[in-house]
């Protein structure tokens, strides 16, 4: 329990920053966002606030911005079909009330002969089975569908009325989202953990190592070993991890007095070599700057391992059966937690990334397929037809699922099985 809940929080936290990028980059294009859902399925919560109704969805898998002109299914008013009118005081139409009129004392029952909610706003019809009107749509106005109200999106609200770069950046602003999310986590981490150095001191201490045997403290600055003068952690590390079993003389300076310390490294043999180990870890300082740094540096660090993995898996020097889905991420993540807060956020930033780096592959159904063809569209100077790219999508969106169920049943193998 303690896993799933910790994939939900965090797998949650990553979904919805990556929305948030899109929603917000929409909302400041001037397209209309009906919804912004967290998860899949059947709605567990929602709530609307001003144009955008916000949900939580059963299967935590997921999210989307659902954004007027990319409906599955759109209302249209066709010729003869008869609706209801409400109109204001001014006589501009409020609501068109498809069924259930009878709610509507107040309504105009209209005839449909002609609907422009698009571009023109109005539609024309007749009142009474004999008088032809003209109403004005105002904006803005909503559809009624079985008591439910749906805003009418007139065209320059649609995402497809928005320039090439509007469109670009609202569709790359959830990816961007991601790893300026882990940027921020990883700096956190360092204004509250500290961050690691590369200086000659000594960090923390573990319980039973040869370090705190032999009398180290954290905090004391190494000047040698064995004579040989240490200016980094890191000539620190090599030297110990060379002498395994072997008494190393430690020339340190605690509290501003020199004094000597003769330390024995544990052997220990790692991946079939034998190296030494005290018991120390790298030292951590803190501060905004350093905090600052050091998450760019970490930023930069795992974008780099997650796309040198993403090259080994095409290349095929990565198999597909060591891919790990949403149950793999569940059982990590719980193992993550037990350790402790601190690990739990690196691994969440770690994921953000890789959230990042996947949606911006150039398949259909990711942010990377869509970016791909507004590139075709910046080179053509047209979009390409809207129907033959959803379709490319959903044959995406088909392979993706595909493949998301042999690494989930590749994931029960491998834990529960």
């Amino acid at each position: 329990m303690e896993s799933i809940i910790s994939f939900i929080v965090v797998f949650g936290a990553l979904v919805f920053f990556h929305e948030l990028g899109h929603l917000l980059l929409a909302k400041r294009a001037g397209i209309l966002c009906r919804e912004f859902a967290i998860g899949f399925g059947p709605k567990v919560f929602s709530f609307k606030k001003n144009e955008t109704v916000y949900t939580i969805r059963l299967l935590p898998l997921g999210g989307f911005v659902r954004m007027a002109g990319e409906d599955p299914e759109t209302i249209e008013l066709k010729r003869g079909q008869v609706v209801g009118l409400l109109l204001d005081e001014s006589g501009q139409v409020e609501k068109i009330v498809l069924n259930h009129k009878d709610d509507y004392p107040n309504i105009r029952v209209v005839e449909v002969e002609e609907a422009d909610l698009e571009h023109g706003m109005y539609v024309t019809g007749y009142t009474d089975g004999e008088r032809f009107e003209r109403f004005t749509v105002k904006e803005p106005a909503f559809f009624v569908v079985d008591r439910q109200e749906i805003q009418i999106a007139p065209y320059h609200r649609q995402f497809a009325a928005k320039t090439l770069g509007q469109r670009t950046m609202t569709i790359l602003a959830g990816p961007l989202a991601n790893f300026l999310l882990s940027l921020v986590v990883f700096i956190i981490i360092g204004l509250l953990q500290g961050y690691p150095v590369d200086k000659p001191v000594i960090g923390e201490l573990t319980p039973e190592g040869a370090a705190r045997a032999a009398g180290l403290k954290q905090g004391d600055e190494v000047i040698a070993i064995n004579g040989e003068r240490m200016e980094t952690w890191t000539e620190i590390v090599n030297t110990i991890r060379a002498h395994p079993g072997e008494p190393l003389q430690f020339q340190i300076e605690r509290n501003g007095k020199k004094r000597s310390v003769t330390v024995t490294p544990e052997a220990k043999t790692v991946q079939g070599e034998t190296i030494g180990l005290i018991g120390v870890y790298q030292p951590m300082e803190k501060s905004v700057l350093g905090s600052i740094k050091q998450g760019l540096v970490e930023t930069y660090y795992w974008t780099r391992e997650i796309v040198t993995g993403l090259g080994q898996l095409i290349t095929g020097q990565f198999q597909l059966d060591m891919l790990s889905g949403p149950v793999g991420i569940a059982v990590s993540t719980g193992k993550v937690a037990e350790s402790g807060i601190y690990y739990l956020m690196k691994w969440g930033a770690i994921l953000s990334i890789n959230l990042g780096i996947v949606n911006l592959l150039p398949l259909p159904a990711l942010d990377g397929g869509r970016l791909l063809f507004f590139a075709i569209e910046a080179v053509r100077g047209k979009p390409v037809d809207r129907q033959k790219e959803g379709m490319v999508h959903f044959i995406g969106f088909a392979l993706l699922m595909l493949l998301m169920l042999v690494v989930t049943w590749n994931d029960i193998q491998k834990f529960f099985l």
